[in-house]
């Protein structure tokens, strides 16, 4: 057995070691000039963003070798561990989506790009696992209830009150305390696209924005508890060392599950659900057709100001094709990994598995992995996760939530209304 567990280790390290020089978001940035342009033509013309603008910043590796390292790899798992054990899946899963990945890459500014994303990431009219309804069904379906709380009175109106510094430090502060003994930073950084990310044992926030009191929260169990905390325990397994870094088929579940603790812990809000419904609705446009300048009109309409409306716009169409129908799909994550993460959740605690739902914190998995994940966890081959928020390190509640949410789901809104 202990051959085996150094086996996986070995193979792990490899995998770790040959995806670290590939980093997606920024290898599609644009140039903050990109801005400045479009400002001076008033946003009337397409920014020019094609095939040769990518192709004027290389890759930091060369595509094919790297394409071959993880097939080499792929031949080194069936060599040392077989075709029988369920982890031959996930690992060779692991080095088919990096090699996918460099194909993405190698295709920034094509049709091709968005061929590769919707594989790796799937699209907003992927079929839910009701194998009935679309993605982005759900996405219309929350616009028409998100225009319906336009106007009302929720109790608390959230100022942006606290600066990016105010910010470090609070987080700081309060991450201190959920991870204790482990070093976990928060720090500012110009370079973001976003207003904040989040790496290995760190956060980065963008300088120069205010917060709301609310925003402190979300970024707090957002980027500190699920994707700090998940890499945390992935680095933290003896042997499953590929847990501590995300392929793509991760993503939704990680989005997902950070956007349910925002919802889990009482921290969320309508205007944020609106922000990442839009960036599913606006998705579904440019993968329909609709080219920059239409989907960044989208946003403006939303009243968000030019700068905001670009940002978002452009996290749509980095990497893909600006012209329309080929846009970069990361961003349907968020609400394509809610369903699924509260699906699993209800479906866990109805078929009495409440002993699942911890590990889906193991590190950057998918929720075919979690079954497989816990199995070897009895083996010792992988650690329990040491840091878990507490709604999962006490599942009582969750559990009375999600057998209620079970009930509740077979009722016909329709007819109460009536």
């Amino acid at each position: 057995m202990s051959r085996f567990f150094e086996d996986i280790l070995e193979v792990s390290q490899k995998i770790m070691a040959a995806q670290k020089p590939i980093q997606i978001l920024d290898s599609i940035k644009w140039r903050d000039d990109v801005f400045e342009e479009l400002q001076k033509n008033k946003f009337k013309s397409l920014p020019k963003i094609g095939k040769e603008y990518y192709n004027s910043r290389p890759l930091p590796f060369n595509p094919e070798d790297k394409i071959k390292e993880f097939e080499e790899i792929r031949k080194l798992i069936t060599d040392k561990i077989g075709h029988e054990e369920p982890v031959v899946k996930i690992l060779k899963r692991q080095c088919i989506e990096y090699e996918n990945v460099v194909r993405m890459l190698q295709n920034r500014g094509t049709q091709d790009f968005y061929k590769y994303s919707k594989l790796l990431y799937g699209g907003s009219a992927d079929i839910l696992s009701d194998r009935k309804t679309q993605l982005v069904d759900s996405g219309v379906m929350v616009n028409d209830i998100l225009k319906n709380l336009e106007n009302t009175d929720l109790g608390v109106c959230y100022l942006k009150n606290i600066s990016s510094q105010e910010a470090v430090q609070i987080l700081n502060e309060r991450l201190s305390r959920y991870f204790g003994d482990t070093q976990v930073s928060v720090k500012l950084d110009d370079g973001i696209l976003s207003d904040a990310s989040a790496g290995s044992n760190y956060i980065k926030i963008k300088s120069d924005l205010m917060f709301s009191e609310r925003e402190i929260d979300i970024l707090e169990v957002h980027e500190g508890w699920v994707h700090v905390g998940t890499t945390m325990n992935g680095l933290n397994q003896p042997y499953a060392k590929w847990l501590s870094k995300g392929t793509p088929s991760t993503t939704s579940i990680q989005e997902g599950l950070a956007f349910l603790m925002e919802v889990f812990t009482f921290r969320c809000t309508p205007d944020r659900l609106r922000k990442i419904n839009n960036r599913l609705l606006a998705c579904e446009m440019a993968e329909s057709g609709a080219n920059f300048l239409q989907v960044f009109e989208y946003f403006r309409e939303l009243d968000q100001s030019e700068y905001d409306a670009y940002k978002n716009t452009q996290r749509i169409f980095r990497g893909g094709v600006v012209e329309g129908g080929a846009p970069f799909t990361k961003d349907i994550s968020y609400t394509k990994g809610f369903i699924a993460v509260y699906n699993f959740l209800r479906t866990s605690i109805r078929n009495g598995e409440p002993h699942l739902i911890p590990y889906i914190f193991a590190g950057k998995v998918t929720l075919e992995d979690v079954p497989v994940i816990y199995h070897y966890s009895q083996m010792g081959l992988i650690d329990r996760p040491k840091y878990l928020p507490p709604q999962f390190s006490d599942l009582n509640a969750l559990a009375v939530w999600m057998a209620f949410s079970n009930f509740l789901n077979k009722m016909k809104l329709e007819k109460i209304e009536s």
